[in-house]
């Protein structure tokens, strides 16, 4: 199973607007024409049960989605970029790792069918008819459409289970899935068979819950130690904990202990858990009396309220009592409701706004770089080659506050200013 994939995930640019004029006979003043841009398409995660794995996110892939058309004549609109649709395995959580390894959570498609926007397309560039006025009406501006969102994901997939085998490696865990469900995980006499989570659906009269093998866990592993982390963090999930030992264990009360700490050091929520105890292989020791002793020992170091259920996965002594018992213990706890789920995190993601006092920026003496957004997209929309068409993105840059911003900055005439790819003397 994979767990864990690293992707890029780039949206689609808007479609540059147009400059255009309308000429038709008998129509000599037309004005201005130029259609805006299409959007561009965004990528949208999708939770779906039909897919179980990361295995389809390689190291290194990138997911585009399509770019806005440019704007038309005759004031029409370019066509839209398409949206990429993709699904994930339900249960995977959406990392930002664009600034930092650490990564930032922005989503967690923990049901059915939930979305999230993970990359948001580009805005379409306006065509010149934007520009018009009472005192302009020949425009030669027209906007760049805006970049698509661009970043570096990760993606974790949490395993969704309502029962959680726990316990030391070559326990019986394997074993115990396999009797009580169809599953079929690798099962051998040796420490650590189960190197990845396993999942299977158990039937109960006319019911059915999810229960998931974690691979054996060690002393540790809290702290990474093995693959404690990739192991404990499907753990999370899970309603019900069913800590398996084994009957022929020298010290089985101090196994439990030593579990049940490394869960607390990993995430002290699962210290309240619900917790059922099973003791799996008492073929191995047919003494009804000793079992006894066993089952008083483990209420008296850990409560009378622990569960203890006794079984062997060989014989399936024990398994249909095991069953039932975990779906009483599921049945008595309420399902989560909607105030009780952590907060969530805008789906809608978009680049950060540039703030509007660092719309300039000083290169050095007598040079100036504009990087007002809006006054960006105009100049690489726009023939600012043209003299007509300079003077009106200057008059724009004034609409937009950007000389306001200049001259706090500390332009004169004669001085140089630059944005995107041209040049210009200020006067």
């Amino acid at each position: 199973m994979i767990d864990s994939a690293q992707i890029t995930v780039r949206a689609g640019n808007g479609g540059n607007g147009v400059v255009n004029f309308r000429r038709e006979a008998f129509v000599p003043k037309g004005g201005p024409a130029g259609g805006d841009g299409g959007h561009g398409g965004s990528i949208i995660f999708i939770a779906s049960t039909s897919v179980n794995t990361l295995l389809k996110f390689r190291k290194g892939m990138v997911l585009s989605a399509g770019n806005g058309e440019a704007g038309k004549s005759a004031k029409k609109t370019g066509s839209d970029g398409e949206d990429l649709i993709v699904e994930v395995p339900t249960g995977t959580e959406v990392w930002d790792i664009s600034e930092s390894d650490a990564g930032d959570l922005i989503g967690d498609l923990s049901s059915e069918g939930e979305t999230l926007v993970v990359a948001k397309g580009g805005q379409g560039g306006h065509g010149n008819t934007h520009f018009a006025s009472s005192t302009n009406q020949t425009p030669m501006l027209a906007e760049a459409g805006e970049p698509g969102h661009e970043r570096e994901l990760r993606l974790n997939l949490k395993l969704l289970a309502d029962v959680g085998l726990i316990g030391m490696p070559n326990a019986g865990k394997s074993s115990i899935l396999a009797s009580i469900s169809a599953a079929k995980p690798k099962i051998a006499n040796y420490p650590f068979t189960t190197l990845e989570p396993s999942l299977g659906v158990v039937y109960f009269e006319h019911d059915a819950f999810v229960v998931v093998d974690i691979p054996g866990l060690i002393e540790g592993a809290h702290r990474g130690v093995g693959l404690g982390h990739e192991f404990l963090k499907h753990i999370e999930r899970t309603r019900v904990l069913a800590h398996v030992v084994d009957a022929s264990e020298d010290d089985i009360v101090g196994r439990v202990r030593q579990i049940n700490e490394e869960l607390e050091k990993f995430n002290a929520r699962l210290a309240s858990t619900p917790q059922l105890l099973v003791i799996n292989k008492i073929d191995l020791i047919d003494d009804a009396e000793w079992q006894e002793w066993l089952e008083d020992e483990l209420h008296a170091a850990f409560g009378d309220d622990i569960n203890v259920i006794s079984i062997s996965a060989a014989t399936r002594e024990g398994v249909d009592t095991l069953i039932a018992h975990m779906r009483r213990m599921l049945l008595d706890l309420p399902r989560e409701s909607p105030e009780d789920e952590p907060s969530r995190v805008s789906p809608v993601l978009r680049p950060k706004p540039i703030d509007s006092r660092s719309s300039v920026e000083v290169v050095e003496e007598d040079v100036y770089r504009i990087v007002h957004p809006r006054a960006v997209r105009l100049a690489r929309g726009s023939n600012l080659e043209d003299w007509t068409t300079l003077v009106q993105f200057q008059r724009r840059l004034s609409d937009l506050g950007v000389t306001r911003e200049l001259e706090a900055a500390g332009v004169v005439a004669g001085a140089t200013v630059i944005v995107d790819e041209m040049e210009f003397e200020w006067d």
